[in-house]
């Protein structure tokens, strides 16, 4: 596996697709760029969703978080892609997505982002 930024996310078969479970990851580590500035925009991103019958690997998530450092985003749109590429790559009952953006000019901005099966 790369050791490099990349946009694929790699998945393996749910061990229990039969089981209601979730699972949970967070990073405080994100980072984007502002499409207006190019300046540099963190968040502390969370995720979680019920897997189905497949689950997204945790090296595949880092280098696929890591893509976006230097790619120009509006929060609203970065949170939604991530939460669109999630969902296609693993197909979850349900994901929500959650990027607490550190403040800029005073105002805090925390994104919501779900999905659920139809």
């Amino acid at each position: 596996m790369p050791s490099q930024p990349a946009k694929n996310l790699e998945t393996f078969p749910n061990p229990h697709p039969n089981n209601n479970y979730s699972i949970r990851f967070e990073t405080n580590e994100f980072t984007t760029l502002c499409p207006m500035t190019g300046q540099p925009d963190f968040a502390q991103l969370t995720v979680e969703y019920q897997p189905a019958e497949r689950c997204l690997e945790s090296k595949s998530i880092k280098l696929y978080l890591w893509s976006f450092r230097n790619e120009g985003h509006f929060h609203e749109d970065v949170t939604n892609i991530i939460l669109n590429d999630m969902v296609a790559a693993c197909q979850p009952r349900w994901m929500v997505i959650t990027g607490h953006y550190n403040i800029r000019g005073g105002i805090d901005f925390i994104i919501t982002a779900r999905y659920d099966k139809p």
